[in-house]
């Protein structure tokens, strides 16, 4: 297949024309940030799905490479984010890893065929709402499955399901860890003050510091990397008796992953059509607000089908590998571009940091706690809410606030797919009865015809869209006191749409006329109600001759049929 065909060319095409050192030295400076931000979120995103912390490092390393390389964005980071902990953990713990990796295989392609057929735009479409809803409810359920490793819970595994989380916590609430609280306690602190070191205008110009010799040595450290090698070194020097990736996973592998294919089966591939959908959903949802999120901050323009099919190649090369599921991640994407990324060789920098680190530097994870690892999640689900949005709500209309409330909350308590079908549901409900509300069909008073009426003309305005959600307006005019006596004129200079059903209800009002000795004549009507009612054979049913275009021209053809 021609690649070319499908509209297949990726950013870094394009971005490379007229490349030089200069930029080259950004983006490989940006690159190497990004990489050891990334480390400590590869790790804590893997771990709480559920899975070895090399299973997140490998995401980053393949996905990140693949969606630098092949995506619509010149600065998006792609790889393990933290709207998947959730999702991965329900289908590990349901349908096992194995299964997962099937699912993350089956949704790249489906990922990959949405760019295909150009529907990177389609996901622009779902409300505002919808994605603020499932967004804070993913940031609170992140939140819930870090408190076992936060306060150091003797419990061996969290379950899927809100309501047993919440039991289970609350039984094993006496069992608190205190060093493993202070560690976990000390570590969020660090992440949530380590903005005043490094503070800055609006405009991103720094600000004078409150701790300038601190500021200077230390700026370069990202604060996670800061939270991993200072509770690292306590752990270690200390001998502190909390539980580390060593003790639990063994330590990160100090290799490369190896190409391996997943167990497969019809049977099991049958069960697996929600989470193949799920993932999809998520990951397109993601990747394409991350890379306007990016668009923001750049001003450039990125192609939402190229970056579906980047993220649909990465995701199905990911697994052969051992690797999650991976999207665009917006905290490392920001970070790219603050320091510096010009094009997608920052993102490709960015993976090449990490193998390097696996390859020289994996055995210095064995002492991590998981303690860090969680507060460095909590930081990132408060982060990722919008939560400013809970106190705004009653600025907007309650359909609004249905919507968020109620996808918010099925999101937490059921399922995130759940949580985005209902809404996109309601949200199509709501925008039917808001549509509807404002077609109006208003009886034109006599004096204010162009011309004097004949005697038993009728004239009536219809405004806005006559569509399925809106026909039950229409019924009046075939009851029998609201029937005129011989002509009945339609203005439809302000019916902007018209569609099968709304065609319909007119042709039950054109036979009910007929039924009784009356005649309708249709006023300039729009381009597209014309182009439907010739096409459907509704105007030579109707006659031409009573379909004119400016109303005193209709005034007077009624006049003519009234005096028949």
């Amino acid at each position: 297949m021609n690649l070319s065909m499908l509209g297949f060319r990726p950013a870094l095409i394009d971005a490379l024309k007229g490349y030089d050192r200069t930029r080259l030295v950004s983006d490989v400076s940006a690159g190497l940030t990004v990489g050891v931000v990334a480390l400590p979120l590869a790790m804590a995103f893997a771990i709480a799905s559920g899975v070895k912390p090399e299973a997140g490092i490998f995401t980053a390393i393949i996905a990140g490479f693949l969606i630098a390389a092949l995506g619509g964005s010149r600065v998006q980071i792609g790889g393990p984010a933290g709207a998947f902990i959730v999702i991965i953990y329900g289908i590990v713990e349901k349908y096992g890893l194995a299964n997962l990796l099937i699912s993350t295989i089956f949704a790249g392609m489906l990922l990959f065929a949405m760019g295909m057929f150009r529907m990177g735009t389609l996901i622009r479409y779902i409300p505002v709402p919808i994605v603020i809803g499932f967004t804070n409810g993913i940031a609170v359920l992140i939140a819930l499955s870090q408190m076992k490793d936060f306060f150091g819970l003797a419990i061996d595994r969290m379950p899927g399901d809100f309501f047993a989380q919440i039991k289970l916590l609350s039984a094993q609430a006496g069992t608190v860890d205190f060093i493993t609280l202070g560690v976990a306690s000390a570590s969020l602190f660090i992440m949530f003050s380590w903005p005043a070191v490094f503070r800055t205008n609006p405009d991103g110009s720094a600000k004078p510091s409150r701790f300038p010799l601190v500021a200077r040595v230390l700026k370069p450290l990202p604060s996670p990397i800061l939270v991993l090698v200072l509770a690292t070194l306590a752990v270690t020097i200390f001998n502190l008796p909390v539980e580390t990736i060593g003790s639990k996973f063994g330590g990160v592998p100090q290799s490369l992953p190896s190409f391996q294919l997943p167990a497969f089966s019809w049977e099991l591939v049958k069960q697996l059509f929600a989470p193949t959908v799920t993932i999809a959903l998520l990951g397109s949802i993601e990747s394409l607000l991350c890379a306007r999120v990016a668009d923001n901050i750049t001003g450039d323009r990125h192609d939402p089908n190229q970056e579906l099919m980047a993220q649909g190649i990465a995701n199905v090369v990911t697994p052969f590998f051992g690797g999650l599921p991976a999207t665009g991640t917006i905290a490392r994407t920001v970070t790219n571009i603050r320091t510096g990324a010009t094009s997608p060789i920052a993102g490709i920098v960015h993976a090449m940091t990490l193998l390097v680190i696996v390859l020289i530097a994996a055995p210095l994870a064995t002492n991590v706690p998981l303690a860090a690892l969680a507060a460095i999640l909590l930081h990132v689900a408060y982060n990722m809410g919008e939560w400013h949005e809970f106190a705004r709500l009653l600025h907007f209309s309650m359909n609004y606030r249905i919507l968020l409330v109620l996808t918010f909350l099925l999101t937490v308590i059921i399922d995130l797919t759940v949580a985005v079908e209902v809404g996109l549901v309601l949200a199509c409900v709501f925008f039917i009865y808001r549509v509807s509300s404002l077609t109006r069909i208003e009886l034109i008073p006599s004096t204010d015809l162009p011309v004097p009426p004949a005697s038993g003309v009728t004239a009536y305005s219809i405004f806005g869209s006559l569509f399925f959600g809106a026909v039950g307006k229409m019924e009046f005019l075939t009851m029998p006191e609201s029937m005129p006596e011989k002509v009945l004129i339609l203005k439809m200079t302000q019916l902007i749409n018209l569609d099968t059903t709304g065609l319909d209800a007119l042709e039950t009002v054109r036979k009910a006329l007929l039924k009784n000795g009356c005649q309708l004549v249709l006023c300039g009507p729009n381009h597209q109600p014309l182009s439907l009612m010739t096409r459907t054979g509704f105007l030579e049913r109707l006659g031409r001759d009573n379909c004119v275009e400016d109303f005193m021209h209709a005034v007077l053809r009624a006049n003519v049929l009234a005096c028949r």
